[in-house]
């Protein structure tokens, strides 16, 4: 087990499901139950990771935060509802350790023994990143204290995050851990590596928007 001064905070944050994963061409029940699904691996996966001291799940939506409180979680409204980064800062104002990172909630595959790889190599710096699959978006931003985490979510956010200092560890990173689902051809992929209990659950009611 690690020593508190090298675990982290993640703040995950989860859009209302009814504007979330517009681009899973799925109908809006199906599209509404793999969002929280998805965020809900997301979540266990990062709380069995022997880094983590907490999980801060920022929402306002009612479905996810009934789905999470299950969990040993955080969970804060979005009380600026001002977008992402906004959202992010205002969690990380929750954590319990100097070091916080944000993850994305939409990491059906990700495994707690890669985001620990991961964040271990982020102790090293004082921001880190990792890109999503597609080389452009961040699915993980790392800040060795809550004065230096300064989330720059959005369009190509990869480069924002590196020209703002961060150090980028996406050649380090398993694929579990870049593997963020936002089209049917992801969540495919992701199911090829190998997704949690929760979004397994869901999609065996789904077959037709996951089987090849």
């Amino acid at each position: 087990m690690s020593q508190q001064a090298d675990r982290w905070s993640l703040i995950v944050p989860v859009k209302r499901v009814e504007i979330a994963k517009t681009r899973l061409a799925v109908d809006v029940a199906a599209r509404t139950t793999l969002a929280v699904t998805m965020a809900v691996d997301t979540v266990t996966a990062a709380l069995g990771c022997e880094r983590v001291a907490m999980v801060v799940v920022v929402t306002d939506d009612g479905r996810a935060r009934e789905a999470l409180r299950e969990l040993d979680v955080t969970i804060v409204a979005d009380v600026p509802d001002a977008g992402l980064n906004a959202a992010l800062s205002h969690g990380a104002r929750s954590a319990a350790t100097a070091r916080v990172a944000a993850l994305s909630s939409d990491l059906p595959a990700l495994r707690p023994a890669d985001l620990s790889v991961v964040l271990e190599q982020a102790q090293r710096h004082a921001r880190a990143v990792v890109a999503d699959q597609q080389g452009t978006g961040t699915t993980l931003l790392c800040a060795e204290s809550v004065a230096s985490f300064t989330p720059q979510f959005g369009v190509s956010s990869l480069a924002a995050h590196v020209a703002a200092g961060a150090y980028d560890l996406t050649p380090l990173a398993p694929e579990s851990l870049r593997r963020d689902v936002d089209t049917v051809e992801d969540l495919r992929a992701a199911v090829r590596l190998g997704i949690g209990a929760s979004s397994a659950a869901a999609l065996r009611s789904l077959p037709a928007v996951w089987n090849e």
